[in-house]
């Protein structure tokens, strides 16, 4: 049995820190109908210069609940939504969970191929959509279980006269115009909304153990899973979020809503926390260094949870100087290593704090993380969250390892995961007795902060995204001219990392980059398309024909390293 006998990161919990939490035994949704009630009028969000009250809001998520259920949702059936960040993004959240249902967040970048496994494998009879990706789904929808698509475009909560010349843009831009038919299963958002009241749906939810969300991740070993999140796992985790941030202010806060809502980092650490709180979220459907820059000045923002790649895209624009950012008062830092560089230049800037957090979907996310305000400790992701316990298993013992002893971090605690949907298997293969063995491997020192020395398996991480290296090599195995394939993370300044493939070619076949590209594009997420391509007659194995990546990685930091050399 796994025991911590000492938590010696407690501490160094500032005295505002509780040590543990008294938890809202509370569905989600309610922190949307209590911020309406003790903030009606105050603004819950500003989009792109169209301002929503927290009373219209909650208005809109009734109305859209009132309406779900009206087309046949009932509780526990899934919902899909589809969404850049934007009002419907809110308020269909917010509306599916009234409704009774569980959210299923799609990535607006996904396929069609990604799109119906997800489709296929929550089960979701219903999806909300960006007009622009109507497309997409309309071409798998016979192949799922969907019954209603619900579609909405930026345009619709757009002020005037934004709203009537952003399709004249977005078209310009993309090239995608969409004029649809609407009937009884295919649905305008807007339209949808109105024929709602605003009523509460009678519930009897289970915090503890009823589900909210199913929130995707990659497998390096097969299918994205979806991860069982309970009300309370969020509820949860939105309070301590609270707390480690003690100095922010109830009603207070502006919050800058650049992390995409349909990513369980910005679902929590910017949606949910901002509501429950009463902050005036400002949205922006696409991270744009420039706009950003212009928002936090206008805005006055005083919270902006990002990724390293947002920070660094701020700091190497050349608006930069011209803007100030000032009001921040503090930012965690997630989803990929943040540069310690990269942090002090940001503190310099703004005067307000930047440290990095560290978590996994199947953690709410976020379970470790430096203190905003006190002892933090360069290269460290921090310490653990109020009633989270974090440990490094030894592979000899079995027992937490000693201090700098290398193993991998476990977690336990009450944000952690139902389990996987439909995967009983899966589910069981992840933990050990009630610890979550998050197959990151690292150290603890003797202060109770730790670190993390290598990647989960074989993820790559770039700009943010969690990208595994087999989905593209399934992909890039059914062009006709690869032989074989092996996929890389390489370092990258400013994506972290990107995206490498080596390829050997069948004999008598070619193939340029640019056909690769184009083929890869048909077929996955353009995040995960590779950047880099390298020819090669063989690739290295072991004895029994396995592919080593390892040795494909060392070399390329052999050769950064050489590189670095002969800079000097």
């Amino acid at each position: 049995m796994v025991t911590l006998t000492e938590k010696p990161w407690l501490k160094h919990y500032p005295e505002e820190i509780p040590a543990t939490i008294e938890y809202e035994n509370k569905s989600l949704q309610s922190y949307l109908k209590s911020a309406a009630e003790k903030f009606p009028e105050k603004d819950a969000l500003d989009f792109m210069g169209k301002a929503m009250t927290y009373r219209d809001v909650y208005d809109s998520a009734l109305r859209l609940a009132d309406r779900l259920r009206s087309i046949g949702v009932k509780e526990g059936d899934r919902v899909a939504i589809m969404l850049a960040n934007s009002p419907q993004a809110v308020i269909s959240y917010y509306g599916a969970l009234f409704a009774g249902a569980i959210v299923v967040q799609t990535n607006p970048l996904y396929v069609e191929r990604e799109i119906e496994h997800q489709m296929n494998d929550s089960g979701a009879k219903v999806m909300i959509c960006l007009d622009l990706v109507y497309p997409r789904v309309a071409k798998v929808k016979e192949k799922t279980k969907l019954e209603h698509i619900i579609v909405t475009g930026i345009k619709d909560y757009l002020p005037f006269p934004k709203n009537l010349i952003y399709p004249f843009i977005q078209k310009k831009n993309t090239g995608i115009k969409v004029q649809l038919a609407y009937n009884d299963r295919l649905h305008s958002f807007v339209d949808f909304i109105y024929e709602g009241a605003p009523l509460e749906v009678k519930q009897d939810i289970n915090p503890l153990e009823d589900i909210a969300l199913l929130q995707y991740t990659g497998g390096t070993t097969g299918p994205a899973k979806g991860v069982m999140l309970t009300h309370y796992n969020l509820v949860v985790n939105t309070q301590q979020c609270q707390e480690w941030m003690y100095k922010i202010e109830e009603g207070e806060e502006v919050i800058l809503a650049a992390l995409p809502f349909f990513h369980v980092y910005g679902m929590t650490a910017v949606m949910n926390l901002s509501i429950r709180m009463g902050f005036k979220m400002i949205i922006v459907p696409k991270f744009d260094p420039k706009s950003i820059l212009k928002a936090i000045e206008k805005h006055k923002a005083t919270i902006y949870p990002g990724a390293p790649t947002m920070y660094i895209g701020l700091l190497n624009h050349p608006d930069l100087p011209k803007h100030d950012l000032s009001s921040i008062k503090a930012c965690v830092s997630g989803s990929a290593p943040l540069p310690v560089e990269v942090q002090n230049q940001f503190e310099e800037i703004t005067s307000g704090r930047l440290v990095e957090g560290y978590g996994l979907t199947e953690t709410s996310p976020i379970a470790v993380s430096n203190l905003i305000w006190g002892k933090r400790k360069t290269g460290s992701i921090g310490i653990p969250w109020p009633d989270t316990e974090v440990a490094v298993l030894s592979a000899e013992t079995g027992e937490p390892a000693g201090p700098h002893e290398i193993g991998e971090i476990i977690i336990k605690g009450p944000q952690v995961m139902k389990g996987y949907w439909k995967r009983p298997e899966d589910t069981e293969a992840a933990f050990k007795e009630e610890w979550f063995l998050s197959g990151d491997m690292g150290y603890m020192d003797e202060d109770g902060f730790f670190y993390v020395v290598d990647r989960k398996k074989d993820m790559i991480i770039a700009g943010g995204f969690n990208i595994y290296p087999r989905e593209i090599e399934e992909v890039l195995y059914e062009h006709e001219a690869i032989q074989e394939v092996c996929i890389i993370g390489v370092p990258d300044p400013y994506r972290g990392e990107t995206v490498k493939a080596f390829i050997v070619l069948k004999e008598g076949k070619n193939v340029t980059e640019k056909e690769l590209e184009e083929f890869s594009r048909k077929h996955l997420a353009a995040y995960k398309i590779p950047r880099l391509y390298e020819f090669r007659e063989e690739l290295p194995k072991t004895m029994v024909g396995k592919i080593l990546r390892r040795v494909l990685v060392e070399e390329e930091r052999q050769k950064i390293t050489e590189a670095v050399g002969e800079q000097k």
